[in-house]
């Protein structure tokens, strides 16, 4: 069986301010969502799952639909404020999406093997994507996970601070210990990422990223049921509180679960958090086709 591509598209873009999911950025008028399936293709993947608001499900569909269709098997599956509550009551107020694990744990019934996960908003690099399906064919199993690792200086925004899962890593190149640092920006020089109290903590130069490219096997998903109700029982009535996805990486290593390898790529990553990062992005990708990476036009019949 082909491995899986899952992407995440659910999210509100809040601090880009639109859609940024389907923004076109490439030559052609293509999407970043469109390089990552362009390069899973390339790399062996057979299924696309698209993660997405069931009020978009429509127009989603019809930008993607004409494109893939006959060239890779696609299903949308979407991330429900009250999916896999089990008679959990959440706050009445809240509005935001439970977070990227629980983004993952509604895909459960559309991945029926070894699978990546991706952000539809970052440019990950074809090396990616090859090493992450020659992981999953050939070395994923229900106890061992995988992420691709990037470093960290070089995910960085200049137009305000990112939220990352920065990764220690072990001589075995296994991760031991994510923790997910939601204000890092430069400070005179400086790498730092701010406390819940304000104050700053510097990050060493070599720290490596997860850029939410993951590796999991189907074990995955109940692992995730359990953790999304210790998450309730915890938070649930925080109205921001979100299941991400380095926090429950970080639990499966450390109960023992299993071990999660690093991979490490040479690979350019670059994304969209603020609308400043627009232009940056499309002449990032203006140049890796310049260079013969990808056709000037990815989907040409489209």
């Amino acid at each position: 069986m082909k491995p899986t591509l899952v992407i995440m598209a659910a999210g509100m873009a809040s601090r880009y301010g639109s859609m940024k999911q389907i923004q076109q950025f490439g030559p052609g008028g293509e999407t970043i969502m469109d390089y990552s399936i362009f390069d899973a293709i390339r790399a062996g993947f057979g299924k696309v799952v698209f993660i997405i608001r069931k009020d978009f499900a429509d127009d989603f569909k019809a930008i993607f639909e004409p494109k893939l269709q006959g060239k890779i098997e696609t299903e949308y599956v979407f991330q429900e404020m009250d999916a896999f509550l089990n008679g959990y009551q959440k706050p009445a107020d809240r509005v935001k999406p439970w977070g990227t694990s629980h983004a993952i744990l509604c895909a459960k019934d559309a991945v029926h093997g070894p699978f990546a996960v991706i952000n539809a908003d970052d440019f990950y690099g074809s090396d990616s994507f090859a090493k992450a399906a020659d992981f999953l064919n050939n070395e994923c199993r229900a106890d061992v996970y995988a992420m691709v690792g990037y470093e960290l200086s070089n995910t960085l925004s200049k137009h305000g601070s990112v939220s990352r899962g920065v990764i220690e890593v072990d001589e075995s190149h296994h991760m031991v210990d994510v923790n997910e640092r939601l204000k890092i920006y430069r400070e005179n020089g400086r790498m730092v990422y701010e406390e819940t109290d304000g104050g700053k903590t510097e990050l060493p130069e070599n720290a490596k990223a997860s850029m939410n490219f993951w590796c999991f096997h189907p074990s995955l998903f109940p692992f995730l049921e359990e953790e999304f109700k210790k998450f309730l029982e915890k938070s649930g009535q925080e109205l921001k509180a979100e299941f991400l996805i380095p926090y429950t990486a970080d639990q499966f290593v450390k109960t023992g679960r299993g071990v999660i390898k690093v991979i490490p790529t040479n690979a350019q990553w670059f994304g969209v958090t603020y609308k400043e990062d627009a232009p940056i992005v499309t002449e990032s990708i203006a140049r890796v086709v310049s260079e013969g990476a990808y056709p000037a036009k990815l989907w040409p019949e489209a």
